[in-house]
């Protein structure tokens, strides 16, 4: 069976393009591979971040997981700094990675924009720390959205490395990217993908968004002039970006919709849309809040810790020994 993992941080608000880039292939996956899911809370300590802010959007990410339909029994769920083997492996990773492959890293290049001087470390490292929570556990896929392809690149080549400098110890691992709806574009900019950072409210659709928000944020999404309704990323991506979500969501295709809505026009489209993205968002909601503070959580935490710390610690400890670190 292939060993499946892939996680999301605990910060801002996970959104349809999260899901529909990753989350929703979870659910699938863990029928089908021994899968380990991840909250990266150490990921997001790469910017300043409310301490009690963090521990409480854990334990969100943690709860979305199992509102989406990840079920325990059959998928490991746990959070990062649960299993310290990640950050000894980050390290022993480091000193192997470049600099000058790290500064390459789109991320960083976007994020520390007119201030890399001033950036901190962990913002320029974190990638080999991504690379860690993939190796440790010998993963054959990892589900990734379209942006994070050039980190998992880089696992790639840190793997074969070590492999290649101390022995056959890692899995070099493949991305699993779905065919469409890889990369959900933001609402308010559609040339731009949709973000859990972006500073408007305007660019995503918040899984946990309540249903007049959902309608406001669709009402507002940008399309163009023409009121046509055709799929066309190159000169209509607003459209093409919300057929792309309609077609997601609905399971229709985007071909059969370019059908129904041909000399439709964009209201009707729009309004039919709102209606399927609150539906369809409503039954995770709903289970969501069941699950939060029922303690719940807490205990599926625990025990996926635990499982994911026997596997982590016999990929360390292979990692230490083809290092020569001194083990007792």
């Amino acid at each position: 069976m292939e060993r499946v993992l892939s996680g999301a941080q605990p910060t801002g608000l996970i959104h349809l393009g999260n899901y529909v880039g990753a989350l929703r292939q979870y659910v699938q996956l863990q029928h089908e591979a021994d899968c380990y899911f991840c909250v990266v809370n150490l990921h997001a300590l790469t910017l300043p971040r409310d301490p009690q802010e963090l521990k409480e959007k854990t334990l969100d990410v943690a709860a979305l997981y199992l509102a989406i339909g990840l079920d325990p029994k059959k998928a490991t769920i746990f959070v990062q700094s649960h299993v310290p083997a990640h950050t000894e492996a980050a390290w022993l990773l480091q000193c192997i990675a470049r600099v000058g492959e790290l500064s390459r890293m789109v991320q960083f290049k976007e994020k520390s924009k007119g201030s890399a001087e001033s950036a901190g470390v962990g913002l320029f490292t974190y990638p080999v720390l991504q690379a860690a929570d993939i190796l440790l556990y010998q993963a054959n896929k990892v589900p990734v959205g379209e942006d994070q392809k050039q980190h998992l690149e880089l696992t790639r080549d840190l793997a074969e490395r070590f492999n290649r400098d101390y022995g056959e110890v890692f899995t070099i691992p493949e991305p699993l990217i779905p065919k469409i709806g890889a990369r959900i574009m933001a609402l308010d900019e559609p040339t731009k993908k949709m973000s859990k950072s972006a500073e408007s409210k305007w660019n995503n659709i918040s899984i946990m968004d309540d249903p007049k928000l959902i309608e406001k944020k669709i009402k507002r999404a940008v399309t163009d002039s023409e009121n046509q309704v055709r799929f066309d990323p190159e000169n209509k991506p607003g459209i093409s970006n919300l057929l792309t979500i309609y077609s997601t969501l609905s399971g229709i295709s985007i071909s059969e919709l370019e059908k129904k809505y041909d000399g439709v026009g964009y209201g009707q489209f729009k309004k039919d849309l709102i209606e399927v993205t609150i539906e369809f968002l409503r039954p995770i909601q709903e289970r969501f809040h069941e699950l939060r503070h029922s303690g719940y959580v807490e205990e599926v935490l625990k025990e996926g810790a635990e499982r994911a710390g026997k596997v982590a610690n016999q990929t360390l400890s292979k990692m230490r020994e083809a290092m020569g670190i001194i083990q007792i």
